[in-house]
C-alpha cells in the first residue's frame, strides 16, 4: 500500500466488521483508528488526522453521507465509502458529497486493498482542481468573493461554508466568469479526472453549491445553465 505504516480511520457501527479491516490493513503495519457512530469519525478525523478513510453510511447519529461532507471540508484525506448500499443513488450521492471510491459489501479481501492502494496512489483532487496552488489569486466577481490560499468564501461579506469540492467548483467557475464547462470538464478539475464520477454527481454539486449562494429566486444569479453544454459563472 505504501513505504511508511499510514493512520486509517475505520468508521462502521458492526464490530465485527471494524474487527476484520483492522485485521487486514494491520497486516501492513498500519495504524487504525477506529469510530463506531458519526460523531465520534469526526471527532477523530478532527484530532488524529489519519492518512485514509475507511466509512460506512449506515450509523447511529450523523450518516455517513453528513460525516462524508464533514470530513472532505475539514481535510483532504482519501474516503473510501465501504457500505452495503448497493444503489445507484447512494453511490452518486457519496460521491458528489465528497468520497473518493464506493465499495460494496460483501467485498473481497483482495479488492479492498487493491482500492486503498489506488486511492493512496490517487493525486488528491482538491490540489488538481481549478488549478489552485500556492499561486493561485483571490477573485471578487458579483459579490462572491472566494480566497483559495484560505480556502474561504463569502458572499456579500457573509462567509459561506463549503466542502472542499465545493469550494473547488465555486473558486473555477467565479475566476472564469462567462466561460462555459461542460459536465466532462468539472469532473477532470474539479474531481481530478475520477471514472467513479457521473454527470449527475457534477449536477449534485451544482446544486449544492447554488443552495449555499443563491437567493430564492426562480432563476440563479450567479451559476448559470449552459443547456446542453454545461454551466458557468455570470459574465461580469
Amino acid at each position: 500500500m505504501s513505504t511508511r505504516p499510514l493512520r486509517i480511520l475505520v468508521v462502521d457501527d458492526d464490530p465485527a466488521m471494524v474487527g476484520a479491516i483492522t485485521a487486514l490493513v494491520g497486516t501492513e503495519g498500519h495504524q487504525v483508528i477506529t469510530a463506531y457512530d458519526g460523531l465520534t469519525a469526526v471527532k477523530r478525523f478532527r484530532e488524529e488526522r489519519p492518512d485514509l478513510v475507511l466509512l460506512d453510511l449506515a450509523m447511529p447519529g450523523p450518516d455517513g453521507f453528513t460525516v462524508a461532507g464533514q470530513i472532505r471540508a475539514a481535510g483532504q484525506a482519501p474516503i473510501l465509502v465501504v457500505s452495503g448500499e448497493s444503489g445507484e443513488a447512494a453511490k452518486v450521492r457519496a460521491l458528489g458529497i465528497g468520497a473518493d471510491d464506493y465499495l460494496t459489501k460483501p467485498f473481497g479481501v483482495r479488492e479492498l486493498v487493491a482500492r486503498v492502494r489506488a486511492l493512496l496512489r490517487r493525486p488528491r483532487a482538491s490540489k488538481l482542481a481549478s488549478g489552485i496552488g500556492s499561486q493561485a489569486k483571490p477573485v471578487s466577481v458579483h459579490g462572491v468573493d472566494v480566497d483559495p490560499a484560505r480556502r474561504l468564501a463569502r458572499l456579500d461579506g457573509r462567509e459561506i461554508e463549503l466542502t472542499a469540492h465545493e469550494f473547488d467548483l465555486l473558486y473555477l467557475l467565479a475566476s472564469n466568469p462567462g466561460i462555459v464547462f461542460s459536465r466532462e470538464a468539472l469532473v477532470q478539475r474539479v474531481w481530478g479526472g475520477d471514472t467513479h464520477v457521473t454527470d449527475r454527481s457534477v449536477d449534485t454539486l451544482v446544486k449544492r453549491v447554488r443552495r449555499k449562494i443563491e437567493d430564492d429566486r426562480a432563476e440563479p444569479r450567479f451559476i448559470l445553465t449552459v443547456w446542453g453544454t454545461g454551466y458557468k459563472f455570470a459574465d461580469v
